[in-house]
């Protein structure tokens, strides 16, 4: 559809389908939250924060871990199932030609005639691998840690199993008890534990530095560019002045 107005004429392109905005939209308010009780959590002591609550801190994390872990998943499905720009073959830094998409892209960004694309362009591609490394590298050691910090599901069972006191049932061990805790299961459990949890730390660094550039990058696309970015995330139709790079033949 074309749209006239006094500075030129524009083309409406629809690109992100409604399960592709959900999972965004999910995923951004996912993260902010983990990422807001992370920071309490490893501030804990400075913050005044009590053992009760940050326990109670801990299963909040968790759940909304579990929430984005489910709405990746469902990412990953997507990718297999959604229109032509919600698919691998769109999102990823991949197929033939992509490397010299790219350099393309981004000699014409620098020169100030910065090519238009309605799905992402190469440097976008490329940003969504490095997040999605992220974002699996924090779900699977978060779900360990589940296991680990709360003896919640997936692992959970398998932890309680093996740090339970003589003669007490799994199920009911808790972290808040400690007699249903043997000791010296509980150490080599946390000796375990050590590097998943230093692999989140680094991990929850990265993807914090990550959405900063993402975020940045957007704010500097859309100025240079135009596209209509931000919105297009919640209409799903993109605005362009210029034929796309990525147009479908007609």
């Amino acid at each position: 559809m074309d749209i006239t107005t006094p500075s030129g004429t524009y083309r409406a392109y629809d690109v992100w389908d409604a399960p592709t905005r959900w999972f965004h939209w999910i995923n951004a308010l996912a993260v902010l939250g983990l990422i807001g009780i992370g920071v309490m959590l490893l501030n804990d002591d400075a913050l005044g924060i009590s053992p009760a609550a940050k326990f109670l801190l801990k299963q909040i994390h968790v759940t909304l871990g579990y929430l984005m872990a489910a709405n990746l998943l469902w990412r990953f499905v997507w990718a297999f199932r959604g229109n032509r720009y919600a698919k691998w073959s769109a999102m990823l830094p991949q197929g033939p030609g992509y490397w010299n998409d790219l350099q393309g892209y981004g000699h014409a960004f620098l020169s100030g005639e910065p090519r238009q694309y309605v799905g992402h362009n190469p440097a976008g591609r490329l940003g969504i691998a490095i997040l999605l490394v992220l974002l699996l590298v924090q779900a699977a050691t978060g779900l360990i840690l589940a296991g680990t910090d709360l003896f919640w599901p997936p692992f959970g069972g398998l932890f309680a199993g093996r740090v339970a006191a003589s003669g007490v049932d799994p199920a009911m061990v808790s972290p808040l008890v400690a007699t249903t805790i043997d000791p010296v299961a509980y150490k080599a459990m946390r000796a375990f534990r050590s590097p998943v949890v230093f692999t989140h730390l680094y991990g929850f660094y990265g993807l914090a530095c990550v959405i900063l550039l993402h975020v940045g990058a957007v704010v500097v696309t859309e100025i240079r560019e135009g596209g209509s970015i931000t919105s297009a995330m919640f209409t799903g139709r993109k605005v362009l002045s210029r034929p796309p790079q990525d147009q479908e033949p007609d």
